[in-house]
């Protein structure tokens, strides 16, 4: 049997990792700026997620749903504490598409309605209702297919306006990044997020806080969307959630009631990732990453604005953008060929950066003397 080949992959394996750092088979060491598409929060391999881990795989690693989970309702109080959000329900999966899957549905029970307003490069995963609200048509099978999800421009207010001004009594939910990684780092306007707050409230419409990648504390905030000031219905979690170990989830506002049998999971909340996603709050928490991602975040990004050879540095916190030039596109292939530094892109000319919440002031500099180095390289 062969594995099906839908990843074009780099000739590394990483056989170990630590902090900010991973290792190859050869040894050799990488400094991670990427953290596997935002996944990797606190650091690799950070020693209390592992203890933590490894203490709950010798009680018990999973039993269903049906039956009282303590450790859900730890995960939850520790979730609403450091999010803020003490009010709202969770509800635990498996991963980010599942968790806009739900979040989407969920929107539709209670509404009734069928509209969703997406927005121009937005990602929201790749299962059937996640994927038809992401803007990749080459992504979405033909069965994926939908009427009920409407594009429209991104930090668009007159178009958004527009919209609701037609159709508001049809919409069911807008689903918006509060940062797009995907879409190559777009940070939502704070005056957008608001106006989608005032359009749900006026229709009734339910406004979802896609935070599977700019949540947990990457922005500096707990969710990016709390920059705008305003709460969301619904803001879906992941990757950062469990450092690793697969865990999604959402958080629901108060007035959304549940009832028997509206959505459901097998593997969702077992003990094993609640235990991980504890952790991963726990040293949030003691170690303050989240304002160590908006203070590291902001010295990266000044050091990325002084450096010469690239262009249009954005972002928030520890989740950052820039353009590469024609002249210089093979610079992220020459970060980790040559200076053994991971990154991340978004089609065509992105550098996504999204390291540790963990990584530190000495490493950023590591990673931009490298940089400037490697341009000035690719530039002779």
């Amino acid at each position: 049997m062969t594995l099906f080949d839908v990843y074009p992959l780099n000739n590394i394996t990483i056989l170990k990792a630590q902090g900010s750092y991973v290792w190859d088979e050869h040894n050799t060491q990488y400094l991670d700026m990427y953290g596997g598409h935002a996944v990797i929060s606190i650091g690799h391999t950070q020693p209390h997620w592992v203890q933590r881990i490894e203490d709950q795989l010798h009680k018990i690693a999973f039993y269903s749903n049906s039956i009282q989970i303590p450790i859900q309702q730890e995960l939850a109080t520790k979730l609403g504490n450091v999010s803020g959000k003490t009010d709202y329900q969770l509800f635990l999966v498996n991963s980010g598409a599942e968790a806009n899957e739900n979040a989407l549905k969920l929107a539709s029970f209670y509404t009734g309605r069928k509209k969703i307003i997406a927005f121009s490069k937005g990602f929201h995963g790749r299962t059937s209702l996640a994927v038809a609200a992401t803007d990749n048509p080459s992504i979405i099978a033909p069965v994926n297919e939908t009427s009920n999800v409407d594009f429209l421009p991104f930090n668009d207010a007159d178009a958004l306006q527009e919209y609701f001004n037609q159709h508001g009594n049809d919409v069911a939910a807008v689903i918006i990044e509060g940062i797009q990684g995907v879409g190559g780092i777009n940070v939502a306007h704070d005056t957008f997020l608001q106006l989608i707050r005032s359009l749900c409230n006026q229709y009734g419409a339910v406004y979802i806080a896609d935070s599977v990648q700019c949540g947990y504390g990457r922005s500096g905030k707990f969710f990016a969307h709390d920059y705008a000031g305003v709460s969301a219905d619904i803001y879906t979690m992941a990757k950062g959630m469990g450092n690793g170990f697969p865990i999604g989830g959402i958080l629901i506002a108060p007035h959304i009631k549940p009832k028997y049998g509206m959505l459901g999971t097998t593997f969702g909340g077992n003990h094993l990732a609640c235990a991980a996603a504890l952790a991963v709050l726990e040293v949030i928490e003691q170690d303050q990453l989240i304002e160590a991602a908006l203070q590291n975040g902001n010295y990266l990004i000044s050091r990325l604005q002084a450096t010469t050879g690239i262009a249009n540095v954005r972002g928030r916190g520890l989740m950052i953008g820039f353009d590469v030039p024609d002249d210089i596109k093979d610079l992220r292939k020459t970060l980790l060929q040559q200076y053994h530094i991971f990154t991340g892109e978004a089609k065509p000319n992105t550098i996504r950066l999204l390291p540790s919440l963990a990584v530190s002031k000495a490493q950023i500099d590591v990673f931009v003397d490298t940089l400037q180095k490697a341009i000035a390289a690719l530039k002779l």
